[in-house]
């Protein structure tokens, strides 16, 4: 699939007027964030490939930090300032989480979750998205709220925080302080990434090259 930002670069703008002391110090900690001692090792790969499935890595950027940002949370246990009342507290949820995926992913192909090709993957994650399980585990945590309160939100919310996912989709980060000026339709600032277009005068990389 064709980047529909060539050449954009969010992290152009770090040291520009786009970004404050405080948001740079925001990103350069989630970039720089590596895998907690939390969780054992095979529930971290399990983890790991689950998030693979779900949010796969950007063409031809640098890699996003996912896994490593959603240990962290779980590290904390960490919550959103809600739950489900059928489901326990976040770093409860995903031990229990884990363990019901891999035995799930034992019983339907033979193997543990972590080694599944990509088919197999989908399919458990889809009999987790619908409901559908046979694991004994799944009785400790409902397989649907699992996957709509734990697994797509945190998982979603972890990848969208990195700088290389803002840069696929052309987002420029916080707003603050400098904010946007051009707000009408199919209008665009100067230090806002512009979208890949056949017909534009301009190419959209040579645009790219130069946002800050």
């Amino acid at each position: 699939m064709a980047d529909r930002f060539p050449d954009y670069d969010v992290l152009a703008k770090r040291d520009s007027l786009s970004w404050n002391d405080k948001t740079r110090a925001v990103v350069d900690a989630r970039i720089a964030t590596s895998e907690p001692d939390v969780l054992s090792e095979p529930e971290r790969a399990v983890l790991r490939r689950l998030v693979d499935r779900i949010v796969p890595q950007p063409e031809g950027r640098a890699p996003v930090n996912a896994a490593a940002l959603l240990l962290e949370k779980i590290a904390a246990d960490r919550g959103d300032g809600y739950r489900h009342a059928r489901l326990p507290k976040v770093r409860e949820a995903w031990e229990r989480g884990l363990a019901a995926i891999d035995t799930e992913a034992r019983e339907r192909h033979g193997t543990g979750f972590a080694a599944l090709d990509n088919r197999q993957a989908d399919s458990v994650i889809q009999a987790i998205q619908q409901g559908d399980v046979c694991a004994a585990q799944w009785e400790a945590i409902p397989a649907d709220l699992f996957w709509s309160y734990r697994i797509l939100p945190d998982i979603v919310s972890a990848y969208y925080a990195h700088p290389s996912a803002w840069s696929a989709m052309g987002f420029g980060g916080p707003a603050s302080p400098r904010g946007y000026v051009r707000l009408e339709t199919n209008r665009r600032d100067s230090w806002e990434a512009a979208e890949r277009a056949p017909d534009a005068v301009v190419p959209a990389s040579e645009r790219n090259r130069h946002v800050r």
